[in-house]
Formats: C-alpha cells, structure tokens, sequence
C-alpha cells in the first residue's frame, strides 16, 4: 500500500546521502568561512567601498539565499501534512490512542528540560551583561535601561483565548500566516478522522498523499544545490552589514548556546540508555548522515525525508512510529530551538540591563515552552517566533539585531540538535511500543 510512498522516500534519501557523502557539510563551513571573509572585505568600515554599494553587493550575494528559504518554505506545510496524516493513517486507533498522548506528553517534558539548561546556564553566565559592558565602553550602541522588572503582557485571563485560537478558524488562513502550530493541531485531528474511512476510500487518500510527497521532495532536491553558495551569499551580507568588531563581541553568547546544546545531547544519549535500552555511540553513528544534512541545511523539514529513512532501516524503528513521530517533531519537538530562545532571551534582557526577577523567568519559560512547539521548520524560523516571545515578556524586541550577525551559524548547531531529538524519541517509543525489536549490539548493521 506504501509502495510509491517508500519509493519516493528512498529515491530522496539516495540523493541526501550522495550530497552527505560529497562533504557538503564541508562544502558548507567552506562557504561560510569565506562568506565571513569576503564580507569583511566589503564591509564599509574598511572604507574600501561605500555603504550603498555594500548593501546592494549585499543583496546580489544573499539572492541565492533567499532563493533557498523560498524554495524549503514553499515546500514546507504540503509535507508536513501529507507527512503527519500518512503516520497517523499507518496506525490502528488502540495503538494511536496510546502512542499519541505519550509522544505529546514525552515533546513537552523534553522541551521543558531544554529551556531549563538555557536558563540555568544563562544565569551562571550572564552573557548579555558581558556585550552590555563592551558595547557601553567600546560603542556606546546599547542604551542603558533602568533596572526593573519588564512590563509583563502574560496573565492568567489569556489563558482560555491562547488555547481555543490553536483551533483555526479557517486552516487555508493558518497555512497562508504561517501558524505552523494550528496547522498542525487540523492536520492531526484530519489525520484521525481518515482513519475511520473505508479501505476503498483510504486507499487512493494514502496514495494521493504520497503523491504529494514527491512532489515536495523534488523541490528537496532542487533546493539542496543551492545550499553552499546560499551559506557564502547570506554571510558575506550578514558580515559586511554587522562588521567583524560586533561579530567578536558576540562570542561569548555563541559559546553559551553551544555548551547549552552539548548539555542537550548528553540528555538525549542519557535517554538512549535510560529509556531506548541501546548504546548511545553506535545511535550517535548511525544519525551521522542526518546531523550533517540538518547541520547543512538548517532545516527540520528538508531533512525529514532521510530522517524517516534513518529511523526505518539503521535504528530499525517500526515504521508507523517513525512516519507519526518524525514528521510531528519537526514542528513540535524543537528543543535545540527552545533551548536557543531562552537563552536568547534572557541574553538580550541583560545586554539591555534589564534584572529579570524568577516570576519573569517562570513566564519566559513558559511562553518560550508554547511558543517553540509552533517554530517553523524552516531556517530563520526561530528568529520570527524569538520576536513575538520578546514582545510578550517586555522585551525589546529590536534587540534581534544584536544576534542576527550568528543567527546561522547557530541555527545549523540548533537543528541539528531538534533531529538528534526527534531520533531518539523514535528510540524511546521503539522500545516500548515497537513492533520491531532495537538490536542493541548490532555488529552486522555497518553504516
């Protein structure tokens, strides 16, 4: 029944693993190394060339870019939908009434645990007040802000409307804005009721999905070969505009983020053991293609194809909780991007001097908890939903562009770090809800 399905599956993942096993990961650091050094060579600061001239050279170099965010955006919901109702449609009712609520219960504790190492290393650290110091004394670019606790736009009277808008109204509305969170929630509820079609109707319903998912992993394609010359474009413009000087003050931030990852790794490798009962080197081993594509692209979604691939034949994951859980996590089980806002957050609240009491971090955990589950797949994605979490803590939200200069950069650590998460949640609920048996010491399986 899923012959075209896997087909289509397969017939991407052999053209990923070709552009994994060309180093495009390589080809990727490349780009961006000398995106950062060319744009440095037209950075106005120079002095070499003006400030319009940099911009428009900027915007020719970033096209290529654009062009790639254009193409996985385009692509993004028809595969998540057509993903999701697939996974949801492989099961039988008992075995979805089961495995849903544990994967949505098992996202949010994940999520949880990933803001809380983003809060806890940003109080130890406090990176922001490091930039705040250094731009007072070196640009004076940051106006101070007098320390008080932000105006909080968050009360427990919001709580009913915040839950009955993730309904939509209309879902062509949702899917036109955006609302990755509405349109997933429809999906699901979609995805359930086709279970109660007829195998004569259910039929050409999973073939027309499949159907569509072809059509988006073509476009996967398409958009793969833009990626090294999309990363060099999209540096040089970041670099040229931001200047080497604010880059270098954005290293101890980088720093923090990244140790915040590696913290969320070790979590992950700990379920493995704990819960998948599988060692965590030869899982690490076998997701290596996958990180390296999700570290290229910067995108959940582009990567969902050799995800499924990887979770079906090297994990050996039954496949109904692969094709359920993989196409879900990749909009709601963002944890390196969860991780990522918090610390963000908390970062430009102390590069703008603003003492955050524990009830203002309480609501910045939550709102970041709700708002990370709707991130976009997509690269860029966490910065859109990074403004409106500012906003709702009393942020300003302007402070964006104190980051923007590593944004991608730090992007392609943070989505590799949501695959790695997705993967181990299909090991986790292999282990108890799998038909296929994990073979933990699996000398015969070589990657």
């Amino acid at each position: 029944m899923f012959d075209t399905e896997i087909k289509s599956l397969k017939s991407l993942n052999h053209y990923l693993l070709k552009l994994v096993e060309s180093r495009l990961w390589l080809k990727v650091i490349i780009a961006l190394l000398l995106g950062v050094g060319f744009g440095l060579l037209l950075s106005p600061q120079n002095g070499w060339i003006s400030k319009e001239t940099a911009d428009i050279a900027g915007n020719w170099l970033a096209l290529p870019g654009v062009l790639f965010l254009k193409l996985v955006q385009m692509i993004m919901i028809p595969l998540i939908v057509a993903s999701i109702i697939t996974g949801i449609a492989s099961n039988d009712k008992d075995s979805l009434k089961k495995l849903g609520g544990g994967v949505l219960l098992y996202f949010l504790g994940t999520t949880i645990v990933s803001v809380s190492i983003g809060t806890i290393l940003s109080q130890i650290f406090r990176p922001g007040r490091f930039l705040h110091q250094q731009a007072l004394a070196e640009h004076n670019e940051i106006t101070a802000v007098p320390t008080e606790n932000p105006e909080l736009s968050f009360g427990i009277e919001t709580i009913p409307d915040a839950i009955s808008n993730l309904l939509p109204e209309n879902p062509l509305a949702s899917m036109v804005s955006g609302e990755m969170l509405s349109i997933v929630i429809f999906t699901i509820i979609i995805g359930v009721a086709v279970l109660s079609l007829e195998n004569a109707l259910l039929r050409p319903v999973k073939l027309l999905l499949s159907a569509i998912q072809e059509v988006c992993m073509t476009v996967v394609k398409w958009s793969m070969l833009l990626v090294p010359i999309a990363v060099f474009g999209l540096m040089a413009q970041l670099t040229s505009s931001v200047g080497l000087s604010s880059l270098s003050g954005l290293t101890y931030y980088v720093g923090v983020v990244l140790l915040g990852l590696l913290f969320l790794v070790i979590f992950y490798l700990g379920l493995i053991v704990l819960l998948g009962k599988s060692n965590p080197m030869h899982f690490l081993k076998k997701i290596r293609d996958v990180q390296l594509l999700a570290f290229s692209t910067t995108s959940s979604a582009a990567v969902m194809p050799l995800s499924l691939q990887t979770a079906e034949e090297k994990l050996k994951v039954d496949k109904t909780i692969s094709n359920f859980i993989i196409p879900i996590g990749a909009t709601v089980n963002m944890d390196g991007t969860a991780l990522y806002q918090t610390i963000t957050t908390l970062f430009i609240a102390q590069a703008y001097g603003l003492e955050m009491s524990l009830l203002n971090i309480i609501v910045v955990i939550v709102t970041i908890v709700a708002a990370s589950i709707g991130t976009p797949a997509i690269p860029g994605g966490g910065v859109v939903i990074l403004a409106s979490v500012l906003g709702s803590v009393g942020i300003p939200a302007e402070g964006i562009i104190i980051i923007i200069g590593v944004e991608r950069l730090l992007g392609m650590f943070r989505t590799t770090g949501n695959v790695t998460g997705d993967l181990t949640a299909c090991m986790v609920f292999n282990r108890f809800y799998g038909k296929t048996p994990i073979l933990v010491n699996d000398k015969t399986l070589k990657i």
